[in-house]
């Protein structure tokens, strides 16, 4: 029996961010329960993005999306119609007037929307991890030849549940705090099949820890009734929870022969959670691999937490910037609630921005 051994690559990425941006400060003026929170000093959020609530803006949660699946199109050699897959990831699910959807999906109205109209289409949702676990179903369709080329796409307007926390929280230790850092955005990323070991998704592989699903959740609030999230940030992040990661992604290099110091990654791109979030889970791997980290490439400070976008936003404002090259190696490493980890290794040479 002939073996085929088949990749896929990153072929095309596109994104969208609303016009509009709050201040960290400005945000903090509108907590009205607590006195000057140090969110900027603790998370390192200088800023974030806001989308327009008005309903002919287009900035929901479906109209980010679409503005960057057209964008990651306009970077693409491909046009909607030859889209084999479109899967949508976005966590936050309102079109027109704040109404949420979820039948029909929203990959089906971007496939109608898009002209995309033999595209198989369905919506996955994993939290922060969305995005990634979209590109890890499409990658396993590709390899296993399935389909050619797909889509993965997400729009995120989480804002309001900083304008619930701004209006709720009473202490410092509010379970709310997080919702304080969070951003809107839209990402879009294309896949196809790599025919060059140096244009590649290596791997993508994801761990889900449910016994930690309780530590953050989002929910319609029973004091307002607007959209809150309620994350527990110190039992998330405690040191035994980034473990779950080094144990998880040291025995998948072990089982494939490896170290964290044979894969030569050039950047590494965390879940845009906080800069000291950042900074710790660096000093964490450092410690657990026993080498150095790759650069850290980061977008937190301006953008905030987008959600299932972040890691993808991360990439495109910096290579757009010219911040991180092409022909370089990239780790991603997802942290979603649920609790979800994992890797995703490639190396991008080819990538339309």
């Amino acid at each position: 029996m002939t073996t085929i051994s088949r990749y896929s690559r990153f072929e095309a990425l596109g994104a969208y961010l609303p016009a509009a941006v709050q201040p960290t400060s400005e945000l903090v003026a509108q907590v009205t329960g607590v006195s000057n929170l140090p969110v900027e000093r603790i998370t390192g959020v200088a800023e974030r993005r806001v989308a327009d609530p008005d309903p002919e803006a287009g900035e929901d949660s479906f109209g980010l999306a679409l503005r960057a699946a057209r964008d990651a199109l306009s970077n693409s050699t491909y046009e909607p119609a030859q889209l084999d897959v479109v899967i949508c990831t976005s966590i936050s699910r309102d079109k027109g007037g704040g109404r949420y959807h979820f039948e029909p999906s929203f990959a089906r109205m971007l496939v109608e929307e898009l002209g995309a109209h033999s595209a198989i289409h369905f919506d996955v949702s994993n939290a922060c991890a969305g995005m990634i676990t979209g590109v890890y179903i499409l990658d396993r369709m590709i390899r296993q030849g399935i389909v050619r080329n797909g889509m993965v796409v997400s729009g995120e307007r989480i804002t309001p549940v900083s304008r619930t926390a701004a209006a709720e929280m009473d202490s410092i230790r509010d379970p709310q705090f997080a919702s304080l850092t969070v951003g809107d955005s839209g990402a879009a990323v294309i896949l196809d099949e790599s025919a060059d070991e140096a244009d590649r998704i290596h791997y993508v592989e994801l761990m889900t820890a449910s016994a930690y699903s309780h530590l953050c959740l989002a929910m319609p609030s029973d004091r307002t009734g607007g959209l809150a999230m309620y994350a527990d940030q110190k039992r998330m992040h405690a040191k035994e929870r980034r473990r779950l990661w080094s144990s998880f992604y040291g025995d998948f290099l072990a089982k494939n022969g490896a170290d964290f110091a044979d894969e030569k990654f050039d950047y590494i791109i965390l879940h845009q959670v906080a800069t000291r979030f950042i900074e710790s889970s660096i000093e964490h791997a450092e410690a657990a691999f026993g080498t150095a980290m790759p650069e850290s490439l980061s977008v937190v400070e301006q953008l905030g937490n987008t959600a299932s976008t972040s890691h993808f936003m991360a990439l495109s404002q910096h290579l757009r910037a010219g911040t991180a090259r092409q022909g370089a190696k990239f780790l991603l490493v997802p942290a979603a609630s649920g609790m979800v980890l994992g890797a995703l290794s490639a190396t991008i040479s080819n990538l339309g921005v």
